[in-house]
């Protein structure tokens, strides 16, 4: 059963404060997907499925929603900070635990220093005079001040900034509707589902495992149910609704940029330096170059927003393992001003801004951090789904066969269709996180047993 815990009420033995509704909840959870999170990938993921990039969305929104499920039946299971690695820990063991909280943190890392370095990206585009690793090493000092600052003001912040993301993208809807009905559609109206020349599965399923990387950042939300008001319940709900709103969102303005997209996915396919700025271009053809300046810039600021969010919930992943000894316990005590884990907040920004600071120096810089970002969180949903299994099959607790056994073992079917069309460095680099991850899951072991003796 989940508990009620009144607002303003810490956790007595960390420090958490209970301050976050479901609607702060579902904020963090948007600003860390971004709204417009298919801008930057729109090209790739046209090219890769022959245009059919609407279906990639509604493929990959299903695909998101078992794992969705599973955390919402894990975090009521068990309602506390860590997510996924606290799940796995309940579920199947220690050892599994800390495989999954090791596994999402390549991914709490560095998705927060992919995030801040298209926020330097857009900015440089506007002000070019500035280098883009400036404005990136600027969005990591003023996110990080505002996470140090406290939950709650980072949540009124964010607010501010989600409801101008949704502004502009409600601009973009409304400009690309006109822009169709004047002029027409330069593809068929269907094609953005059905593709243009055929619909290849294989095709679908390869852009699917890059446009799981829009969506990393739901799952965050599961890292604040220490405090939320309403714990387990409030964010269960949260969960859902966030991935399902970030889906329609996500579906509905990658098929209108298909639709006035001058370009033929063959095109976009045979010259890659027109992938990664086409749906600016679309956006300047079709609609003019103001739309285009208005997109470029809450891009900019939306990217720096969701690392925000990114870096809170990496904050926390960091805290629960520290509180738990899984890494050094310094990282688990709570800031007694602004009841944040202020010490693992200040590691993860350490973390990100060298990583973010590192890529925004280098012209494929981009493309080395989205490349191993993805399968960090996927073998960390992997062992999500199989908590659910371990906590209420194999242990026999109350449950339903259909969220408790099916679901989460077509989540496991899904995931490994899309890591196995993953990009091949995607699949090395994983593989050596994971080795180096057990190497010290041996040695803190041996260490203890050691100890013991």
């Amino acid at each position: 059963m989940s508990e009620r815990v009144e607002p303003g009420v810490r956790d007595r033995r960390d420090g958490l404060r209970r301050s976050l509704g479901v609607r702060d909840l579902m904020v963090y959870g948007l600003l860390f997907i971004a709204p417009m999170a298919p801008v930057g990938v729109f090209g790739v993921l046209d090219a890769k499925s022959h245009g059919a990039v609407a279906a990639v969305y509604l493929v990959a929104t299903v695909a998101m929603g078992f794992t969705a499920v599973s955390y919402a039946r894990m975090v009521r299971a068990v309602p506390r900070t860590g997510s996924v690695y606290a799940y796995a820990r309940a579920g199947l063991g220690d050892a599994a635990g800390f495989v999954a909280g090791w596994m999402a943190m390549l991914d709490y890392l560095l998705i927060p220093a992919v995030a801040y370095l298209f926020s330097g990206i857009a900015l440089n585009s506007l002000v070019p005079d500035v280098s883009r690793w400036v404005w990136t090493a600027l969005a990591v000092v003023l996110t990080t001040g505002l996470n140090l600052a406290g939950v709650r003001t980072a949540a009124v912040v964010g607010l501010a900034v989600l409801v101008m993301e949704l502004a502009v993208l409600a601009v973009f809807v409304v400009a690309a509707v006109v822009a169709l009905a004047q002029d027409g559609a330069r593809r068929d109206w269907a094609s953005p589902f059905t593709a243009v020349g055929g619909f290849s599965l294989s095709a679908v399923l390869a852009a699917v495992s890059v446009a799981v990387l829009s969506y990393l950042g739901f799952d965050a939300i599961a890292t604040f149910v220490e405090e939320a008001v309403g714990a387990s319940a409030a964010v269960a709900r949260a969960v859902l609704w966030c991935l399902a709103l970030a889906g329609l969102l996500f579906v509905a303005q990658t098929y209108l940029a298909a639709l006035l997209e001058p370009l033929t996915p063959g095109q976009l396919a045979a010259d890659p330096a027109a992938q990664g700025s086409a749906f600016y271009d679309t956006v300047e053809g079709s609609v003019g170059h103001w739309l285009h300046v208005l997109v470029a810039a809450s891009k900019a600021v939306g990217a720096a927003f969701a690392a925000l969010a990114g870096q809170a919930a990496a904050g926390r992943l960091l805290f629960a393992m520290g509180r738990d000894g899984r890494l050094p316990r310094f990282l688990g005590a709570v800031d007694p001003g602004s009841a944040v884990p202020r010490r693992a907040l200040l590691v993860s920004a350490a973390v990100t801004m060298a990583a973010a600071v590192w890529a925004a120096g280098r012209d494929d810089g981009l493309d080395r951090l989205t490349s191993v970002v993805n399968i960090g969180a996927l073998t960390a949903f992997t062992l999500l789904h199989a908590s659910v299994v371990g906590w209420y099959a194999v242990r026999n607790r109350p449950g339903n066969p259909l969220t408790d056994v099916l679901v989460p073992v077509l989540g496991v079917a899904v995931i490994g269709a899309v890591v196995a069309e993953a990009s091949g460095t995607a699949q090395v680099v994983g593989l050596v996180w994971l080795a180096v991850g057990l190497l010290v899951l041996l040695g803190r072991r041996a260490s203890a047993v050691g100890g013991r003796g």
